[in-house]
């Protein structure tokens, strides 16, 4: 599969990693480093490279948003065409000393990012995921907590597009949990929020997984 990845920092270029190196074709883009971005594609392997934002979405089945909120606009500007593109999007309110959007059920009048970015890209088939969990979590050698593997929760409109992406995160070495329609990333952002700044007021931060458990 080819997949682009759109804001090749800590979260989007682990991600990438991980999926070059399982035999993905991987584009990264969008980083405020660019020699931090070659340097990302070499140590991903023979199936990564470098690419503008337009070449990392219009070569690829799959993008990888991992931007902040206030470039939202600038990408999607630049993309070019998004039409039957699937786009993960772990996009968060959150600032990077974890201040940002408040606890809180989003009401009809305050939609997710993931929601804001169907806006954006209408004929994209978007899929909200790795918003619960941390970027060194993502580069450490493995996903693993002990004899348990964290799970990851993931929601969007589009059955095809949520089996993909569902493959992705397994892929990762996360249980992949669907949490239903696009809609529910108004309750998984919030979700997300809380859960990082838990991580971080009780010292517990990066070394948290969640777990979905079963009857």
């Amino acid at each position: 599969m080819k997949i682009g990845i759109v804001g090749s920092g800590n979260m989007g270029g682990g991600l990438g990693k991980i999926w070059a190196k399982a035999g993905h074709q991987v584009i990264f883009s969008y980083s405020r480093d660019e020699d931090k971005l070659y340097q990302l594609a070499v140590s991903a392997g023979e199936n990564a490279k470098v690419g503008t934002l337009g070449e990392a979405v219009s070569e690829s089945d799959v993008v990888m948003l991992a931007v902040w909120v206030p470039s939202l606009e600038e990408v999607f500007r630049a993309t070019g065409s998004l039409d039957d593109k699937i786009i993960i999007t772990c996009v968060s309110g959150l600032q990077p000393d974890f201040t940002g959007q408040t606890v809180g059920i989003a009401t009809d009048l305050q939609i997710s990012v993931a929601e804001t970015i169907q806006q954006f890209a209408p004929k994209a088939k978007v899929v909200e995921a790795f918003n619960i969990t941390f970027a060194e979590v993502i580069a450490a050698d493995s996903r693993q907590f002990g004899s348990d593997r964290p799970s990851i929760f993931y929601c969007g409109d589009d059955v095809v597009a949520k089996k993909v992406v569902a493959d992705l995160i397994e892929e990762c070495g996360y249980e992949a949990v669907d949490a239903g329609e696009l809609l529910v990333a108004r309750s998984l952002e919030t979700l997300a929020t809380a859960w990082v700044q838990f991580a971080v007021t009780s010292k517990l931060f990066p070394n948290l997984g969640l777990k979905a458990l079963r009857r």
